[in-house]
């Protein structure tokens, strides 16, 4: 009897507790209360600055306005007869707005919001999941959430927990706990005495030895012994782990996603949570909007879902919008007369000057510069105006005789390819006869003839000198006795003690060759240009990137852009990555310029100079208007208005 009174005891109870949940649902759905969002109540969200303290007691300061008059600002509040008299501190008990304008700084939004829950939407056997959404650039994403648990439901979490380890306690880990330990010893004794005898050794004893004495294994020992209703019970208690956590653990303690979960032991007013979130910001992004959102459980049951509460809205402002967005172009000079030069190697036939096509590789090498001087004679952008030939010879044999050799070369070049030329430019003008018998365009009515010169290079003891520096066959000692006999002025001398060392067939057959070439530069002037120079510009693309790097808000990137160029942008950059000093040196050196000056208040407010900033602010808004709504959306200038009350009229 006494048991069936604690049962309808326990059954009231919970009726009871059902009906004042009912009820309290009730209230709040016919009431409207639900968890909202609010803005913190004091201070500028995000602000980089820390005001000083007034000084000798005042928050006084004194500004030179643009004629040179003078104006104090404080701080202010309206008495009861409609008066502005000085405060001290200013602080509004309640904020009611529904946004805000946040400061972008260094590619990064720092929102603050308070999650406030009335008092009548707590209890002690509740938990409040509150879920704030984040709505940027037609996007969504739920923030960490809040948890407000009950001291009672709290409670039935930990109670659950604690059923649950009594559960894994009841398992038996240690199998020789199910093991008839009594009736084996029995066995054992009576049967095997001499093995019996192992009950107080601790020496390893296997499996095979075990197997000796027994007649049977070790396993078959224990699974004969082992208590099978035991094992059975315990596998299954193993296998519903799970199952037992789900029934037991009705609500579980969860430790992610979760920003904040408190206990809330005695219900003594509204419960708020100061939120802070970073947000990365992106191209284009201008606003943000957080919603919150929750649900009321109960145990293991949702018993109300918190419909979603009215946005905040935070306006981003971001110092990439007062980039210089203008075009910046490289001024280049372009020469109208050009020179262009190659080498070719040309082989003569030993002591000779006339050229052979067939020697060697001179059909290759000599088409090679036919292909060249094609090229240019047909080129859109370019007149061939002359050619010159230069040959040279290699050291042996004497220098005056080389000398006279080299000229005869590079006359006989010369002469080759002038009549190559003339040959080439009478086939042109054949061709362009035909095109325009056809319907095509006008010939090229310049046709002046290509003027050749021809000089004697001597030998060419330079390129030698270059070959043996480079040359990866001689030893280091063979190069260091060149070099001794290369500082011989005389060359025929010099040639003679090089044809005395150890090294000179090697030099006669591998290097000697490669210095025999004729080198030939083409003068060229640019087509329809008459100056000898001409200024034109292109955009720099260098700097434009470096701007798009601030459109981006990529900071860092656009600061290893632009520093070369120590403009309005780069102090733009400087002051975006919080390098104060590096953007006013910059700043100040620049002219007289609304957006400079707005830097410069910016710049100077974080130094803590209020006077000095003001100063530049109030010149931004006379020579740019726009600047007194901007001025609300930096809080660096912000903070000033707010503090000392700047009235500008842009009217």
């Amino acid at each position: 009897m006494k048991n069936f009174g604690r049962f309808f005891l326990l059954a009231l109870a919970l009726a009871s507790a059902a009906c004042g949940t009912t009820r309290k649902i009730r209230q709040i759905k016919d009431g409207g209360m639900q968890a909202s969002l609010s803005l913190p109540s004091s201070g500028r969200v995000n602000s980089p600055l820390t005001l000083p303290p007034p000084n000798e007691g005042h928050d006084t300061l004194q500004v030179v306005d643009f004629e040179g008059r003078r104006t104090l600002l404080m701080n202010a509040v309206r008495d009861e007869n409609g008066e502005m008299v000085a405060s001290d501190r200013l602080e509004a008990a309640v904020v009611s707005a529904r946004f805000r304008n946040v400061a972008e700084r260094n590619g990064k939004v720092e929102l603050q919001f308070q999650v406030r829950v009335p008092e009548s939407m707590q209890e002690r056997r509740w938990q409040l999941r509150l879920c704030p959404d984040m709505f940027l650039l037609g996007d969504s994403l739920r923030l960490a959430q809040v948890t407000i648990t009950g001291r009672d439901y709290r409670k039935a979490q930990l109670r659950g927990y604690e059923q649950y380890r009594r559960f894994l306690n009841s398992i038996v880990t240690d199998s020789t706990l199910l093991i008839n330990m009594h009736d084996l010893e029995i066995f054992l004794s009576r049967n095997l005495p001499e093995v019996y005898a192992f009950r107080n050794d601790s020496s390893y004893v296997s499996d095979e030895q075990f197997a000796s004495v027994y007649g049977v294994t070790e396993r078959m020992a224990v699974e004969h012994y082992t208590i099978g209703m035991l094992k059975r019970r315990n596998e299954r208690r193993m296998a519903r782990r799970d199952i037992m956590y789900r029934r037991l653990v009705k609500s579980p303690i969860l430790t992610e996603g979760i920003r904040l979960d408190t206990v809330m032991r005695d219900v003594n007013g509204d419960f708020i949570y100061n939120y802070v979130q970073s947000v990365n910001t992106r191209p284009g992004l201008r606003k943000i909007d957080i919603k919150l959102s929750g649900s009321i459980w109960e145990q293991d049951r949702c018993i109300y879902s918190i419909p979603a509460s009215q946005p905040l809205t935070f306006y981003i402002s971001s110092m990439s919008t007062l980039a210089d967005n203008s075009e910046r172009y490289l001024r280049r000079i372009v020469e109208r007369k050009v020179e262009e030069n190659t080498a070719c190697y040309i082989e003569f036939p030993l002591g000779q000057a006339s050229i052979d096509p067939g020697l060697g590789h001179n059909a290759s090498e000599m088409g090679r510069i036919k292909g060249n001087i094609r090229s240019l004679l047909v080129n859109d952008d370019f007149e061939l105006d002359s050619i010159s030939i230069v040959a040279f010879a290699s050291p042996e044999g004497p220098l005056k005789a080389n000398e006279q050799l080299c000229a005869k070369r590079a006359a006989s070049a010369s002469a080759y390819f002038s009549s190559f030329v003339k040959e080439l430019k009478d086939s042109l003008e054949r061709h362009e006869g035909m095109f325009i018998a056809v319907g095509g365009g006008t010939p090229q009515k310049d046709r002046r003839p290509i003027a050749f010169s021809s000089r004697s290079g001597g030998e060419n003891w330079h390129m030698l000198d270059a070959l043996v520096r480079e040359d990866m066959q001689l030893a280091k000692e063979s190069k260091e006795n060149y070099s001794l006999i290369a500082g011989t002025p005389d060359p025929d001398e010099r040639e003679n003690r090089l044809s005395r060392s150890s090294d000179y067939r090697y030099f006669r057959e591998h290097l000697y060759p490669r210095l025999r070439v004729v080198k030939f530069s083409f003068y060229l002037h640019r087509k329809g240009m008459l100056k000898d120079t001409l200024h034109t510009t292109e955009l720099d693309t260098a700097y434009m990137r470096g701007l798009q790097q601030i459109r981006d808000r990529d900071y860092e990137a656009a600061l290893k852009s632009l520093r070369p160029y120590s403009d309005f942008n780069t102090a733009l950059v400087y002051l975006a990555l919080g390098r104060n000093a590096s953007a006013m040196n910059i700043l100040e050196g620049l002219g007289c310029d609304a957006r400079v000056e707005y830097l410069l208040a910016i710049a100077h407010s974080r130094e803590g100079n209020e006077g000095t900033a003001i100063e530049h602010y109030m010149r931004a808004c006379e020579l740019e208007p726009a600047f007194v709504h901007r001025g609300n959306l930096d809080p660096e200038i912000s903070e000033l208005i707010g503090k000392y009350r700047i009235r500008i009229d842009n009217s």
